[in-house]
């Protein structure tokens, strides 16, 4: 697939295409279940974790469907224009620029929203005509009335971690996708993930996945959040070039899940009894 990028205007919006093969190790049968909602043009939505394989998965699913993918990172200050697009002035006066949204409906590529809880309800309010059966996109500023082409699929993501009253979707749009629940993949799979992502032996990456069990353990006590399969990628790739483990385990493993000084030595007691130096 050929590389393509762009942006808006204020470089909220980046848009994907990948050049290489990526690696994705299924969990369950997300990617079968993923096929049968693009064969019937079907939007789908993705909860689960931080850095738990959600983009990976989308990326992996553009590539394997030969499909562009534009993705935008959803927050607090999107606007319905950033989706849609917006009249710009040029050397020659005004003229429309679409938006990765509209983009995707033309072509009929893969929008994917990530974390969507984190716009603005008056934004995702677009996204209802795209998913459900009318599959149409009204640019009111330019008075179209699109059509999705064939091909078109929309996908959503979020962390169910960070919902709260005010930050939770709608039920009026929830109910408009099929939902496939991610969560950290089992030990096996895990550990079979970092061998083939990061090139490290199995020894490695079993000490690596106990830890993480050990780490996600205190979520109910101590961490707001858990080590990521994201993070033990990190890990696994500092340490395969040399670095010291248990440096690794401080800057990969324990400062990025608390900035407490007292919870980070206390998860560094814990990395000590995987690695000790």
């Amino acid at each position: 697939m050929t590389q393509t990028s762009a942006a808006s205007t204020d470089n909220i919006i980046e848009i994907e295409s990948d050049q290489k093969e990526l690696f994705y190790q299924e969990q369950k049968n997300e990617i079968s279940l993923f096929e049968y909602a693009y064969e019937h043009q079907l939007p789908v939505l993705i909860k689960g974790p931080t850095g738990c394989g959600k983009t990976r998965f989308v990326q992996h699913m553009a590539e394997k469907l030969n499909k562009p993918l534009y993705t935008v990172a959803c927050h607090d200050d999107l606007t319905a224009a950033d989706l849609v697009g917006r009249h710009l002035i040029g050397p020659n006066g005004t003229y429309w620029q679409d938006g990765p949204l509209t983009r995707a409906v033309r072509e009929g590529g893969i929008c994917y929203l990530d974390e969507v809880v984190e716009a603005r309800k008056d934004t995702t309010v677009v996204l209802h005509p795209l998913a459900d059966d009318r599959r149409i996109l009204p640019l009111e500023r330019t008075g179209e009335l699109l059509e999705a082409a064939k091909g078109f699929m929309l996908v959503v993501s979020y962390n169910p971690g960070y919902q709260n009253l005010l930050k939770g979707m709608k039920p009026s749009t929830r109910q408009r996708f099929v939902a496939l629940r991610f969560d950290y993949p089992e030990p096996k799979v895990e550990q079979e993930i970092l061998m083939k992502e990061c090139n490290i032996d199995a020894h490695l990456a079993y000490k690596l996945i106990e830890l993480a069990g050990a780490l996600r353990r205190l979520e109910d006590n101590d961490l707001d959040e858990v080590a990521s399969t994201r993070l033990l990628i990190y890990a696994a790739r500092m340490m395969s070039s040399g670095m010291p483990a248990l440096e690794v385990c401080r800057c990969c493993l324990a400062e990025p899940l608390t900035d407490d000084p007292i919870t980070v030595e206390a998860l560094m007691d814990v990395a000590r009894i995987y690695f000790d130096e």
